[in-house]
Parts: structure tokens; sequence; C-alpha cells
């Protein structure tokens, strides 16, 4: 019989790592990662977290969640029609911040529990990554009074050594930004210590052995001994994310665990990493259009867009230099525009689908049939000027096959900003090209979506949540609460479900292998 594991997910966030753990099934179908304690400290995180915690004790999700989900209704009170399913979620998902007094004594006493049960324990996730990236760093040294050093980000990691060594896992997943790789204090290297710390976290130098997640020759995910920090670094588009994500994930085995692997192909998985693009998933969800910030209505929206789109075509009209294909193009769209009759909603309200060129193995992890509706899909208002640089945007992506950058705007699209000439923002206004994988989604697309503009330029507009979540691999029965800004936040801060899936393989294979 197939052992079954207890998963501990700390930072846990919506539970990406987590989902893509519980999903796996070995190969007699069962689902070796049950999930016993996740902890996220962020209120509308931890409710998206609870609702899947729920769900996920189901071979097959309720009736009532897709009744609700399908027919535009609230969710139904779950502690009276599934008590007991819900009373275990309520035990499972807990709202705690990690490296507090009050959140280590509910954490030990729960810990102790968990090693009484004498079950075989993987821990994953990884703290905040903030203080580590460069983009942090940056705002860091602008902040009067800033001290790296007293900053407790930079240590949080400590709270999950701690767990560690009080769970004393078989294995260990733990996720972070790049800019973990360059990170200093004093002069010393962060990622130097984090390692040594993990390596040491059952109490020897040498208790856990830490692997890369990898790729072999064939395009199946490893687990790879390494001796270089770079190493470490994950690009998700080598593992079929339509996302350009880089990040580092470190794997820990236990020691004992560990010597029973003599090279990389006793863990190699079965699942190949297609390559997947921005097409792949997002042509068949349904089209939206923008909103206006003030104002609107969809004939108010309708005549701003079409002077915009007029303002973009005279601009390159007059613009300097090789502007012909742009002005083609713009001029193409402006008359699907015009001769449209009907505008596209604001939100979704019918079923969504996916590319036949998308590779079938991501097809079938987002895709639900059960699913009549888009979940967390409606559009966000925009200023009047920003259309028509979303639209110049997407028309030089799709004809030139990158972003425009603030050089390529004619200079009369350019927004009045002080530093627009300066070079610090030059991609300002990003289009995700159809043919390649994203750029990488992260939390700043709660902020104005300029970084993230819809490829498809009659449609105007930045990506909406689940267009987000598709790029993250979420499937599309994931529902995101709270509110959309809170919702942008989760779906950028997780890791893509489908590539911790790869991992949970990788890692069974690991585990079966010691077995």
């Amino acid at each position: 019989m197939a052992l079954t594991y207890q998963v501990v997910d700390l930072f846990a966030g919506p539970g990406g790592l987590a989902e893509g753990f519980s999903s796996f099934t070995d190969e007699e179908g069962a689902r070796p990662f049950q999930v016993t304690l996740s902890v996220e400290k962020e209120a509308s995180a931890h409710r998206t977290l609870q609702l899947r915690a729920f769900l996920r004790q189901f071979d097959e999700f309720p009736d009532e969640y897709y009744d609700a989900l399908n027919e535009g209704q609230p969710l139904p009170d779950w502690s009276k029609t599934h008590e007991g399913e819900w009373e275990t979620a309520l035990e499972e998902a807990l709202r705690l911040e990690l490296g507090t007094p009050e959140a280590a004594r509910v954490l030990d006493s729960r810990i102790a529990e968990l090693v009484n049960l004498g079950v075989p324990t993987v821990v994953i996730g990884g703290p905040p990554c903030q203080a580590y990236s460069l983009a942090g760093r940056v705002r860091n040294q602008g902040t009067e009074g800033y001290v790296a050093e007293e900053d407790k980000r930079h240590f949080l990691y400590r709270e999950y050594i701690r767990i560690l060594k009080r769970l004393r896992p078989l294995a260990f997943v733990m996720e972070n930004v790049k800019g973990i790789l360059s990170s200093s204090i004093e002069g010393r290297l962060i990622f130097e210590q984090v390692l040594a710390d993990l390596r040491a976290a059952d109490g020897s130098p040498d208790s856990y052995q830490l692997f890369a997640v990898a790729l072999d020759h064939e395009g199946h995910t490893v687990l790879r001994r390494t001796s270089s920090h770079q190493d470490f670094v994950v690009r998700s588009e080598h593992f079929g994310i339509p996302q350009a994500r880089h990040r580092v994930i470190v794997v820990g085995l236990r020691r004992d665990v560990a010597q029973s692997i003599s090279s990389a192909t006793d863990t190699t998985g079965t699942t190949t990493g297609e390559p997947a693009t921005v097409r792949d998933v997002l042509s068949g969800l349904p089209s939206l259009r923008s909103g206006l910030s003030r104002g609107d209505d969809a004939a108010a929206w309708r005549d701003v867009v079409i002077q915009q789109m007029d303002a973009v075509i005279a601009a390159l009209e007059q613009a300097p230099g090789s502007t012909s294909d742009l002005l083609m193009s713009a001029r193409h769209s402006r008359e699907m525009f015009s001769a449209a009759n009907d505008l596209p909603p604001r939100v979704s309200a019918s079923a969504s689908s996916i590319s036949s060129e998308c590779p079938a193995f991501l097809a079938a992890w987002l895709t639900d049939p059960l699913l009549m509706v888009t979940l967390n899909h409606s559009s966000r208002g925009h200023m009047a000027e920003d259309l028509g640089r979303y639209f110049f945007s997407s028309v030089f992506t799709s004809v030139r096959g990158r972003a425009p950058r603030a050089g390529d705007f004619p200079p009369a699209l350019a927004p009045d900003h002080a530093n627009w000439g300066s070079g610090k923002f030059i991609d300002r206004f990003r289009t995700q090209g159809w043919d390649q994988s994203s750029t990488t989604v992260t939390s700043h697309i709660s902020k104005d979506g300029h970084y993230f503009i819809h490829p498809d330029p009659v449609q105007c507009r930045s990506l909406t949540v689940r267009e987000a979540a598709r790029l993250q691999t979420f499937p599309d029965n994931y529902l995101f609460l709270g509110n959309r800004t809170e919702q942008y936040v989760q779906v950028g801060n997780a890791v893509p479900p489908f590539l911790a899936r790869q991992i949970a393989e990788v890692l069974h294979r690991a585990l079966t292998n010691e077995n």
C-alpha cells in the first residue's frame, strides 16, 4: 500500500504550492500528499486558502459549489451543508503571522499533534519576498531610517527553519525570489546562510541534502545535486508554464532519504514541460471591454476608444521613422472596432474555453467542464489617455513581436511624467505578446495594470484576475476571494500550481525510491 505524506504549508498565500501537491496522483490513482496544516496571515488570501482546503477533501467538488457559481449566487454556508469537512478546513488553514509569539504558541501545539501522529511529513512554502526582491531593495534604500539588519523580513526564513527542526520532515520545498541570491547584510550573502541553515535543520551540519529542480535531456523534471547557487533558479517557462517566472526553489531531503538517490534519474518525473504561450491560455477566455475611470458606460467608452484610436493613428502619421507597419495595423484595428455592432461586457457571465493549441496536459489541468461561467473575470477602469497608450502598445507588440519601450512611443502619446525619458520606466506600458510566454506576474498587477496589457488591441485593457490566474496555471474552478485588488495580489504572490505539481511528482519519486 502506498504511503501518505502529511504536508505543512507555510507562508501559504492562496495555496499555489498546496494545490500542486494535493492534486498529484500516483500510479495507483491515489493522492499521496495530504495537506494537514497551512498558514497565511493576509485575511483575503486566508479565506481563499480556507475555501480550497474545504474543497480538496472531495473527490468531486460538491454540487452546491457549482450551482452557486453557475447561477451567480453566494456560496452556501458550508458549516451547515458539510459540517465535518468545513470544520476540518478551519483546523487546517490557520490565519497567523509567522514569526510572532502568538503564532509560535499556536503552531507549536499543532506541530506536537502532527509529530505524535507518526505520519511522514513534507514542509512547503517560503518566506515573504519583499526584502529580497531587487525592486524591494530599491524601495527600502529610499526609505528614511531603513536598516537592513533590522528588517524582520530578512529573517523570516529562521521561523521556517525553527519549524523544520520541530517537525523533522522527510523533505521540504522552499521558494523565494531570485533576488535572494544577491541580497546581503554587512557584506555577507544571505543565501549562503540560508543554505547552511537548511542543511543543518535537523541539528547536524549535513542533516539535509539540498537539490535543485531541473530538467533532463528529454525535458522531464528531475531533482539534481548542485553546488551552484544559480542552479536553484527555476525558469517556469521551461516547465510548461506560459510565463517567464524565475524563482529560487530549494528542495531538501533528509539525509537518510537522500542517501538512497544515486543519480537524478532516481527522481525523474513523467511530465514534459511542453512550451505554452499567452495565446494558449488566454485566447479561450471571454472578451471584455475595459472601463473608464470616470463616467463609464458602454456608449461613452466606445466614443473614448475611437477618439484614442484616432489620436494614435494621427500620432503615427506624424511620427518620424518607419511606422508604416504600425499605422496599417492600427487602422485595421480601428476599422474592426468601429464596425462591431455589439460591445463585450465588463464582467463575464459566460463559460471559457481553451485553445486547441494548448498542450493537452496543461489544458486538462486548467479547465473544468462543470463550470458554466468564468470566475474572477472583470475588467478595470482606465484613464482615457491610457486607453490610447494601451492601444498603441498592443498594436506595436502584435507587429514588432515585443512590447514598446518609452522611446518607441510617438511624442504625442507620451504621458506627462517627469521621469518618462529618464530610463527608469522604459517599459512602463507593456503588452503581453500572444505567441510568447508572459513576463512575471507579480503583485504589482494590483496597482494599475500598465505592465500587463491584453494583447488584443480592440479590447484596450489590462489583464483580469482570471487571465493572470491562467498565466499562473491556477485551475479555472479556483475561486479567489476578497476584493479585486486583493485577488490580484494573491495571484501575483503565488507559486504556479502546475509547476508545484511537477515538483510534487519528482519529490514523490525520491520518497518512493527511499521506501
